[in-house]
């Protein structure tokens, strides 16, 4: 005999069907099938919370398709939302600016190398 949980939104009785996870570092909301195990820092949701919901301004969120009858685990969730952020992330290239390259960024803030660094002593030449 399984247990059926629970919405998580407040004053919900529906049974959950979705599983809501956060990630925090990458402003990502992921929606997927129920988890196989409730998990403290997850949310569990009903068809109609899980279909009204949307991310937070400035996130993204992810819906995974529903499949009739699965679970997925928390390590599943995770593992999308990594895949999610790795695709996300930039395509590093260098970038010449004034008399330097640049070669990383980070919001308005950008990381410059010399264009030329040259030998450092007569060693080196």
């Amino acid at each position: 005999m399984s247990l059926v949980r629970i919405c998580s939104r407040t004053a919900c009785k529906e049974p959950a069907v979705f599983t809501l996870t956060y990630v925090y570092r990458d402003s990502t909301a992921v929606l997927g099938p129920l988890a196989a195990y409730a998990e403290p820092h997850c949310y569990d949701l009903c068809v109609d919370h899980a279909e009204r919901l949307t991310a937070p301004m400035g996130w993204e969120l992810v819906r995974l398709p529903a499949e009739p009858d699965s679970t997925c685990t928390t390590d599943d969730l995770e593992a999308l939302a990594d895949a999610v952020r790795e695709a996300a992330r930039p395509v590093k290239r260098e970038e010449p600016v004034g008399q330097a390259v640049e070669v990383g960024r980070r919001g308005h803030l950008r990381m410059l190398r010399s264009e030329s660094p040259g030998p450092r002593n007569a060693s080196e030449s």
